[in-house]
């Protein structure tokens, strides 16, 4: 009788096993990946505008509440709303979980904004495109010019050798009166030689191998507001 039943137990474990009895086995098949999210499209404020649809502070006439808004982007769990005062060059960062955000920024002050979108389970993000405006103020009927921005040669690159090298920049002005611009270059790391001015967005400037250059750009419009670029540099073979 005892053989008897160890030859049964022996059978049913064979077949609870080869059954998958086994209830300690699991699924080690990793989760599928979490798709990064896609970049969202900026709504408002739109790009070389004035926002005039800020709620003026009650506490201090010197700022206004923005509604930030943006298309909703694939794949998104939340955004961050970048937006840099141009005057200051500083940046403030605002978390969202929706397609709008209303903050306060100063009036009368040039900005520059763009969102970043976030999705839970992975650390890829996607950047909208950057968009400037002008944050409506007291008594302005004329905004001065967005400062410029490097084309070429791109900031921080290094050029191959050359005498000579085309200058280029792009700007815009809400009022679309630019007159002109007036060009400082050299090898100091705050240049102050004026080498040109043009009515045109691009100058030549002569170039040495080895060297590294630094670039600024002040553009005038047609009331005399001006308006100051960042220090652009790049080296040269």
């Amino acid at each position: 009788m005892k053989i008897t039943t160890r030859v049964f137990s022996a059978i049913t474990l064979f077949l609870l096993t080869a059954c998958g009895g086994n209830s300690s086995n699991t699924d080690d098949t990793p989760p599928p990946p979490v798709a990064a999210p896609s970049a969202a499209t900026l709504v408002f404020p739109e790009d070389n505008t004035e926002c005039n649809e800020g709620v003026i502070s009650e506490t201090d006439e010197t700022k206004s509440a923005v509604t930030f808004q943006w298309n909703a982007s694939e794949n998104t769990d939340s955004y961050e709303v970048n937006i840099r005062n141009i005057n200051t060059n500083t940046t403030t960062k605002t978390n969202a979980t929706s397609e709008d955000a209303t903050i306060t920024i100063d009036r009368g002050t040039p900005y520059e904004w763009f969102v970043i979108s976030k999705a839970n389970g992975t650390n890829e993000t996607a950047s909208s495109a950057k968009a400037k405006f002008y944050n409506q103020g007291p008594g302005i009927e004329n905004y001065a010019p967005f400062p410029a921005e490097a084309v070429n040669p791109v900031r921080g690159s290094t050029i191959p050798a050359a005498t000579t090298v085309n200058l280029q920049w792009s700007t815009s002005d809400i009022d679309d009166d630019i007159v002109g611009y007036a060009v400082f270059f050299g090898t100091e790391t705050d240049p102050t030689t004026e080498i040109g001015s043009t009515e045109n967005s691009n100058l030549d400037a002569s170039i040495t191998s080895g060297a590294t250059y630094y670039w600024r750009v002040v553009t005038t419009d047609s009331q005399n507001n001006t308006s100051t670029s960042e220090i652009f540099e790049f080296r040269v073979e």
